[in-house]
């Protein structure tokens, strides 16, 4: 384990197991129709990667740079839209895919932005969530794993771009990110 890790949370085998079960009800629920795949960038990128190959059904990807954060732990409250969809979804299946539900302000505005676009539908997959963070309700159909109100890294989840890229959920030592 890593030194700045105080212990994983989910390990890779247990994310890949829940992303297939994901996968399986999106193409259950899909069947016959195409998807466009929203990716909110960038903690998102491993979590719709291995998401998108677990659906068996015809997907379009899209990404989306949003932030209610800045470069603190706490959102703002306000939402800025820092990088929009390349191509239109008017009368198209969107399923947004985020890596972890926190406060829900970020989400709720971005299914309210998409949703005045016109699109068939609007959906949400989450990887994770923390209820007890929660500030607005925010309906996700497919979610992976509720979480503990820790700092998470691992899996597309970063401290200052930092630890995307391990395989697994773990807890970030609290001395990594309150020192700084």
């Amino acid at each position: 384990m890593h030194k700045d890790f105080r212990e994983i949370l989910l390990t890779e085998e247990q994310i890949k197991n829940k992303i297939k079960e994901l996968g399986e009800k999106i193409t259950k629920d899909y069947e016959g129709k195409d998807i466009v795949l929203i990716g909110v960038l960038k903690g998102s990128v491993m979590f719709m990667s291995d998401l998108m190959k677990e659906i068996k059904t015809s997907v379009y990807l899209d990404f989306m740079a949003v932030s209610s954060y800045g470069n603190s732990s706490e959102t703002s409250g306000i939402v800025r839209i820092l990088k929009d969809l390349d191509n239109d979804i008017e009368g198209k299946h969107v399923l947004i895919v985020e890596d972890i539900i926190d406060s829900g302000i970020t989400l709720q505005y971005l299914a309210e932005y998409l949703r005045a676009r016109n699109p068939k539908s609007v959906e949400i997959a989450a990887l994770l969530h923390k209820p007890d963070r929660k500030r607005v309700d925010v309906n996700a159909k497919y979610l992976g794993f509720k979480v503990p109100d820790e700092f998470l890294v691992g899996y597309g989840l970063d401290y200052a771009e930092k630890y995307r890229n391990f395989p697994f959920v773990a807890i970030l030592k609290e001395e990594i990110y309150k020192n700084k």
